[in-house]
């Protein structure tokens, strides 16, 4: 969908931004797997101090970007093992000349509205979750407030450029404390000198989460956040289906194929842009068993859409 700007205030994305406040929810199953692992436990599946599992908001956000790179759309946020292009950094890829804004968007005297419509019209993660560009020039003095000859204080000269994005997703946590196997292994790696020298083995650990262990994530998409990043209808029902999808084209040693599943995907679309509820009623609408069944409280009428997994 072609996206459109008002005059007024400069920045901000005309009606085509997202209409309806949305909430959604998503239950997904895990076994034998390693969904997140906590690089300050040695890489341990992440639990809380009750033993709950959890897999952080970071690492959700990474699989979306993911799927949405292999959807075709256009990603400033790439993983290396994925990247579809030569770029060694996001700043590079930001001012590459494909991208269409180029070093002037980030030099002196560039405008921050006109970097965030930029940037927001090229890059789906951009408009979605928001993104911190970080610059490098400085102002006189380092004063924000324009004296002659210099840059006016909307100038994004030596100064970060905050993209707050419309889509807010919560860190999934299992419905119940989960179990965890470490298991011990032999691993080799590739010696010194040309690599062909072999070097000696080595024990490692491995760790997966036993049996079946569901978890619940929660999220959000806000019109009036939108606004200004144009995240529009067309984007949340792309993020939708995506998400059934999560876990396509994920697996790994730690997260072999079919480990990892979504159940459900569900769905609240408002009828307006402040929303029928509250995004904290909405969710605690929602209760997960242990065996992966839910139940949804009657919320007045106000029926989610409930769309199975991939």
């Amino acid at each position: 969908m072609e996206r459109t700007r008002i005059n007024e205030p400069e920045g901000t994305f005309a009606m085509l931004s997202l209409h309806n406040k949305i909430d959604f929810a998503l239950i997904f199953q895990v076994k034998n797997a390693n969904p997140n692992g906590d690089p300050l436990n040695g890489n341990r599946p992440r639990t809380d101090y009750s033993g709950f599992g959890e897999i952080t908001d970071v690492c959700i956000k990474r699989k979306i970007r993911d799927r949405l790179l292999e959807a075709g759309h256009n990603i400033l946020v790439q993983a290396d093992d994925r990247k579809i292009d030569n770029e060694p950094s996001i700043r590079s890829r930001a001012e590459s000349d494909e991208t269409g804004l180029g070093k002037g968007a980030f030099g002196n005297h560039a405008k921050k509205d006109e970097i965030i419509r930029k940037a927001c019209d090229k890059w789906f993660d951009v408009r979605t979750f928001g993104h911190v560009f970080a610059l490098t020039g400085k102002k006189s003095g380092g004063k924000n407030k324009a004296q002659p000859g210099e840059a006016d204080e909307d100038d994004a000269n030596g100064v970060s450029i905050p993209v707050r994005g419309p889509v807010t997703i919560q860190s999934a946590f299992s419905v119940e404390p989960v179990s965890i196997t470490s298991t011990q292994i032999v691993k080799s790696a590739s010696g010194e000198g040309d690599g062909r020298k072999r070097s000696s083995d080595t024990m490692g650990m491995k760790h997966r989460i036993d049996r079946k262990a569901y978890y619940v994530c929660f999220g959000s998409m806000n019109p009036q956040l939108a606004e200004r990043t144009g995240f529009s209808d067309a984007d949340a029902e792309t993020i939708k289906s995506i998400l059934p999808k999560l876990f396509e084209n994920d697996a790994s040693s730690a997260r072999p194929e079919g480990s990892m599943r979504v159940e459900k995907l569900v769905w609240w679309k408002h009828g307006s842009r402040a929303g029928r509820y509250s995004s904290a009623k909405i969710h605690g609408s929602l209760e997960v068993h242990a065996d992966g069944t839910f139940h949804l409280k009657n919320l007045d009428g106000f029926e989610p859409e409930v769309i199975d997994g991939f």
